[in-house]
């Protein structure tokens, strides 16, 4: 009697999530990145032109994590319904706690790319990618119009109000890094005391906002 011969099952081509996850495991399991894409696609039995229809190298793979990690963000604000309707320092505040939600779920990996290879500032070449899309996205949603006599000057201190708020991220991203508090709660004190200092230096009431700030900052550094 004739048998029959079982199909193939075929191999299924992973996705760039799949790959970006398999990515983030070995170096926390290995506590070290892997020296190439060969190494790393071989250990992993992917085939390597399935590696690179998605990054072109592994630094182009450790730059579109935080990539993933900001489109998630935004695609947990974009479900609050009332988002648009929220006004410029709380649709920051929004964007800064929602961001540091998902930074928090996947904290050791973050710890581990910022201070991987004792490289200092030089890590910070991760979030190249990672800041454009910030940058865009401040101006774009949550620079609202501007009214008079500020609406002239709009197209100049878009991109000024952009970089403050990235500057002003990594700010809290270092605070946030050296945070031992329960939930990472001073952490939030931090991003709201700050939001508020931002925005109230655009009003009327900058020193007051100062001063507060100041004072939360400085017994951190005492404690």
């Amino acid at each position: 009697m004739a048998t029959v011969k079982k199909a193939k099952t075929k191999k299924s081509t992973p996705d760039d999530n799949a790959i970006i996850s398999i990515y983030m495991n070995e170096v926390l399991e290995n506590n070290e990145a892997p020296k190439n894409v060969y190494v790393f696609c071989k250990k992993h039995a992917i085939e390597e032109s399935d590696f690179y229809a998605f990054f072109g190298s592994l630094e182009a793979l450790k730059q579109d994590i935080w990539v993933k990690f900001f489109e998630n963000a935004v695609a947990t604000i974009e479900k609050e319904v009332a988002f648009e309707s929220y006004s410029d320092k709380n649709k920051l505040l929004t964007l800064y706690f929602t961001l540091f939600e998902i930074l928090t779920l996947n904290r050791s990996y973050v710890l581990f790319s910022l201070k991987e290879n004792n490289e200092g500032l030089k890590n910070l070449k991760q979030l190249k990618t990672f800041r454009n899309h910030f940058k865009k996205y401040i101006v774009d949603s949550i620079t609202s119009e501007p009214s008079e006599p500020f609406g002239k000057v709009a197209k100049v201190t878009e991109p000024v109000y952009a970089e403050g708020a990235w500057l002003q991220f990594l700010f809290l991203l270092k605070f946030w890094m050296d945070d031992t508090s329960k939930g990472f709660e001073k952490t939030d004190v931090l991003i709201e005391k700050s939001v508020n200092t931002v925005v109230d230096l655009l009003n009327t009431k900058p020193l007051e906002s100062l001063f507060d700030l100041g004072k939360f900052l400085w017994k951190e550094k005492m404690q």
